[in-house]
């Protein structure tokens, strides 16, 4: 096959495509309690792990796993794991703020009923990867990517999703049997949610807001703190 041959016409979707597709990014939560217990089917779940393995990776290198957790009895390895982590978490913050994060529902790895590790394998495609010779994280962000699809295409599917990044290295490495040399990049909770916050659940508990987007772009150089 030529490069000519390989190549699709180039086109703007159509309108109803487009509007989808910003919908999917603007309604997009991080879902932490309101998950119901109703399973997500098998052909959905591949429809998901699809969207994530399309991602963009460095030189092609889709150095991405999914490990997939569906068993009770594991996800509840995995919450007791999280739990002394977030006890942890929650003293290192101050007056209001220390209630405020303790009042925080952070529910969905056992109420949703599939829970994914997102891992990194930074030796795949080998000692030198096309694109990651000056920026040796380049794998990583490749498997965020992967992490962003499998996000919106839940959100299309109705599916809530919820990132916990709360644990000790090691005992999710334990749980899992993950080996040293494997990036763990995110823990997922997957599960149906008829109810989504119209806003991001932090902003509308008060813990932050979004930044509005003029104080964002810099034009031409760095306007910022130096």
């Amino acid at each position: 096959m030529t490069t000519s041959t390989a190549l699709a016409q180039a086109a703007p979707f159509s309108t109803d495509e487009r509007d989808a597709v910003y919908k999917a990014i603007h309604t997009r939560r991080d879902v932490r309690d309101q998950f119901l217990p109703d399973p997500v089917p098998d052909d959905v779940l591949r429809r998901l792990l699809k969207a994530a393995h399309h991602a963009p990776s460095v030189g092609l290198s889709q150095p991405w796993n999914f490990i997939v957790i569906r068993a009770q009895q594991d996800r509840d390895r995995v919450w007791r794991a999280f739990q002394a982590a977030n006890t942890e978490a929650a003293e290192m913050f101050e007056g209001t703020r220390r209630d405020t994060y303790r009042s925080l529902k952070l529910e969905g790895i056992r109420k949703a009923p599939v829970n994914i590790c997102v891992t990194c394998d930074r030796s795949r495609g080998g000692k030198v990867v096309l694109g990651r010779t000056h920026n040796p994280n380049m794998d990583v962000y490749s498997t965020v990517c992967a992490i962003q699809n499998l996000w919106l295409a839940a959100r299309a599917e109705g599916i809530g999703l919820g990132w916990v990044s709360i644990f000790h290295d090691a005992d999710l490495r334990g749980i899992l049997g993950i080996p040293e040399r494997i990036e763990i990049v995110g823990y997922l909770c997957l599960g149906y949610a008829d109810e989504l916050y119209d806003r991001p659940e932090l902003e509308v508990k008060g813990w932050s807001r979004r930044l509005p987007l003029e104080d964002v772009i810099f034009d031409g150089k760095w306007q910022g703190e130096p």
